[in-house]
């Protein structure tokens, strides 16, 4: 897909869209920011207090460059002799009770994280097989 003469808050809104439809039992998805702390766009099968979604862009952040993880990614750098600004850390799954979350940063734009959220039940393979091709082919946003 061009994105030529696309403005990004439609890129991302399109990606959002994508990955609500191709990711199977997906329930939620949308970008953050992480420069900015802002959630960009959303898109979820529920409504959700704007106090939650806010919190999702915090915790998003704390969980890719939080202070420790920072040090994590220090030391592992250093100990590989690795001479870059580029983050470590480049997707998180976690599960909780009832649901899975794939947080993926976007190749190219390492401060912007794609979250998808899906039950429990999901093949994990096919989320992050079709998660990741939804950012393949919106990278760049």
């Amino acid at each position: 897909m061009s994105t030529q003469g696309t403005s990004m808050s439609d890129r991302v809104s399109a990606l959002v869209k994508i990955l609500r439809a191709d990711v199977p039992e997906c329930l939620a998805a949308g970008v953050i920011d992480m420069a900015t702390g802002m959630l960009l766009a959303v898109e979820t099968v529920d409504s959700h207090p704007s106090e939650v979604l806010d919190l999702l862009a915090a915790a998003t952040l704390d969980l890719f460059q939080g202070r420790n993880v920072a040090m994590i990614e220090g030391v592992f750098k250093e100990r590989r002799g690795v001479v870059s600004d580029r983050h470590y850390f480049q997707e998180i799954l976690v599960n909780s009770d009832n649901l899975t979350h794939l947080f993926l940063r976007m190749e190219g734009e390492e401060d912007v994280v794609a979250v998808v959220v899906c039950r429990k039940s999901v093949n994990v393979g096919m989320l992050f097989a079709q998660s990741r091709r939804a950012l393949k082919q919106h990278g760049g946003i």
